[in-house]
């Protein structure tokens, strides 16, 4: 479905949102040639070079171009604001929780796709078709080959005094954090995990900072003993060629994939849902089934180290010589409805103070 909306802007703007003012920078469609038809407009959470890989390859087979802006934040306030006139088509999120917000504030629509349905499981999207989940990453910890000793541990064990002085993280409030707060909150209740945060906050070894590969780069500055990350950076460090010394941190860290009491890891979702108002939504479609196709997944996997959703796609063979994950069977939703009593309680216990 074509209309005279254009695609979107490929200048640097500033637009003002009703709770903040963020930076969008739109980047340029790639890999789409002269007679390429159609395009598809992304707004995106996710960071753009983890996703160009495979928008190229959709490019590349369909000759639909695409279009992303990526902000760290405020993307569901923009297209709600935007309403009618979005050129909004699609919404990448880095988690849960930012699509059941979506959905929740109208500005997604159901899709009702028999091969999307077919490639992602029930339970990893949304009941009502206006969500889907598209990797998995789970919340581990980056250990010091040298420093630590164990091969196991549990979400728990990381507030115990043991670890005192000795833990990195970024933020409290980053939506990482948050999700992997949700599922305790889920699984123990608000009491004890406020009681856990608090712990794990006295273990710390520096106020919160920087992105998830900033906690492997302390562990091997000999800055911390033990980082929470998102099990695909590692991936991502192990094999940067560019910046070479980020293969010293991944090398300097052993992955463990620690437990709730039911043994089991905590999860999140990157994940998609088509905008209410998309104006390009045959093209949108076609780049979601695409997004969950076997060819894909299999991207995701090799590229950018995320375990796929897709079950016929099996985990890059780096990330499986990390050990095997367990992946927590909490319903996802619960990540969502936790989320907001997650971040109070990172204030109250004065987490990234």
């Amino acid at each position: 479905m074509a209309t005279d909306r254009p695609a979107l802007p490929l200048s640097r703007r500033r637009f003002g949102l009703a709770a903040a003012a963020v930076a969008l920078g739109a980047l340029a469609p790639w890999g789409a040639g002269a007679h390429a038809e159609g395009v598809v407009n992304i707004y995106s959470y996710r960071q753009p070079q983890l996703i160009e890989p495979v928008l190229e390859v959709f490019t590349q087979k369909t000759g639909i171009r695409t279009a992303m802006i990526f902000a760290d934040s405020g993307l569901v306030e923009r297209i709600a604001q935007e309403g009618e006139g979005s050129p909004a088509d699609l919404l990448l999120s880095v988690d849960v929780g930012r699509l059941v917000e979506a959905a929740e504030r109208g500005v997604a629509q159901a899709v009702d796709s028999a091969a999307i349905n077919g490639n992602i499981p029930a339970a990893l999207r949304d009941p009502n078709n206006q969500w889907f989940g598209l990797t998995l990453r789970g919340r581990v910890v980056l250990a010091s080959k040298e420093r630590v000793a164990a091969n196991t541990l549990t979400y728990a064990d990381l507030a115990n005094p043991e670890w005192r002085g000795k833990i990195c993280t970024r933020s409290g409030q980053h939506p990482y954090n948050l999700g992997l707060i949700a599922a305790m909150t889920a699984h123990e209740g608000p009491e004890t995990t406020k009681a856990w945060l608090q712990g794990l906050k006295a273990n710390l070894a520096r106020k919160p900072a920087g992105n998830d590969r900033a906690q492997a780069k302390a562990v091997w500055a000999g800055e911390c003993d033990l980082g929470l990350s998102n099990t695909y950076y590692m991936g991502k460090m192990a094999t940067n060629d560019e910046e070479p010394e980020q293969k010293a941190w991944a090398n300097a860290v052993k992955v463990i994939f620690p437990t709730f009491a039911n043994g089991k890891t905590q999860v999140n979702i990157s994940g998609m849902l088509m905008a209410r108002h998309a104006p390009n939504r045959d093209n949108a479609l076609k780049l979601m089934e695409f997004l969950a196709s076997d060819e894909a997944q299999q991207l995701y996997a090799s590229k950018n180290f995320e375990y796929p959703v897709n079950p016929n796609v099996k985990p890059d063979p780096l990330v499986e010589s990390w050990g095997r994950i367990v992946p927590d069977d909490l319903p996802i939703q619960k990540l969502a409805e936790f989320q907001a009593e997650a971040s109070r309680m990172v204030d109250e216990v004065g987490f990234d103070q």
